[in-house]
């Protein structure tokens, strides 16, 4: 019984030296293990939203989903170091729709620029390419992004002038009854624009030069007024741009003009005289001051009393008296000449197109 008792008495002293021992080996672990377990700080960064958040984990997408920045598709992070405290910046995804000369295309940015990121995408920008919004502009959530191609080409090309018709009034013809006495015809018209492209289609025409090459012809066109009427022999009817001789021959003009005239005629018997081009001296060939009538332009000429229907006339001569806005007209006698006196007058410069006479419907 001695033995036994002696020997349990070993047994707790022994029992009592090693936990002596082994406690100071489970504080010092217990103190590890709370150091191990201590929480870390974190500065966390979201556009403008910036906080600090301590968590015992150590993944930084576990850190941003407990702090409540929850990662979407395509949102990206970054991490790094500084004086000892993690920091964690979000890059949100943004979904960019670009129009790319017509062709659309959709994108992700993390806050570039526009030009940084149609470079990235290897998208033209430059030169004949205008973008909209400009290229300095961040990107944003939803943002719309335009490219267009602008080009502009300077181009040279004929058009149709439509002719214009004309009315007058003939009372040789039954009333309601029509007759054409010019037929229309349409001119042409040289012209040079500049012309803007946007991707390929025109957006804009501006012209920068015209040219008449043909003019166009009115179409005169003479109403009846009267059932069975005869129209006198010698009237002569002038309407807009057009003039009917008494003998139905139609003239067109294209302006007219009020001069002086005075009137002279080859003062010597029996001589014809020569005008300053060289021509026989007549009735019709006028005398003119160049500079203002080029020889050779063709007129009709009527005084603004109405007592004269000079007529036909065309620019062939010239004299020291004659100077401006003063024709000569030429008579064959002295005493024409005396009776015509000075006076003024219409002209009606003849144009191209000048003599054509009437044509049936």
């Amino acid at each position: 019984m001695q033995i036994v008792s002696w020997f349990k008495g070993c047994v707790k002293s022994r029992i009592f030296r090693v936990l002596a021992l082994l406690l100071p080996v489970v504080l010092v672990a217990l103190s590890m293990s709370r150091n191990v377990r201590a929480k870390n700080t974190y500065v966390i960064t979201d556009g403008d939203q910036v906080i600090t958040y301590s968590s015992y984990a150590t993944d930084p997408e576990d850190v941003l989903n407990e702090a409540g920045f929850a990662l979407k598709d395509l949102d990206l992070y970054t991490t790094s170091q500084t004086d000892g405290i993690s920091e964690i910046t979000v890059q949100r995804s943004q979904q960019i729709t670009i129009d790319n000369c017509g062709k659309p295309i959709v994108a992700t940015s993390y806050g570039e620029t526009v030009e940084q990121l149609l470079q990235r995408l290897e998208i033209s920008c430059d030169g004949a390419y205008e973008v909209s919004p400009s290229k300095d502009t961040a990107t944003y959530d939803g943002m719309e992004v335009t490219v267009r191609w602008i080009v502009t080409d300077r181009q040279s090309y004929t058009e149709e002038i439509p002719y214009t018709v004309s009315y007058c009034e003939d009372p040789a013809l039954q009333e309601g009854e029509e007759k054409i006495l010019v037929q229309g015809e349409n001119g042409q018209m040289r012209s040079t624009a500049d012309v803007v492209y946007h991707n390929g289609c025109e957006v804009s025409r501006t012209v920068v030069d015209q040219t008449v090459s043909v003019e166009p012809v009115t179409q005169v066109v003479a109403v009846g007024t009267g059932v069975g009427s005869q129209k006198p022999a010698d009237e002569l009817m002038i309407g807009d741009g057009y003039i009917v001789l008494p003998t139905g021959e139609v003239l067109t003009y294209t302006h007219t003009d009020e001069y002086k005239a005075t009137a002279y005629t080859s003062w010597i018997a029996d001589v014809t005289g020569t005008t300053a081009t060289g021509t026989l001296a007549r009735v019709g060939a006028i005398a003119v001051d160049p500079k203002l009538i080029p020889y050779g332009t063709r007129m009709f000429i009527v005084t603004n009393d109405g007592e004269y229907i000079y007529g036909i006339a065309t620019a062939e001569d010239c004299g020291g008296g004659v100077k401006g806005k003063h024709v000569d007209l030429f008579f064959d006698t002295e005493a024409e000449c005396w009776e015509f006196g000075v006076r003024k007058i219409t002209i009606y410069f003849l144009g191209d197109a000048d003599r054509r006479g009437p044509q049936n419907k």
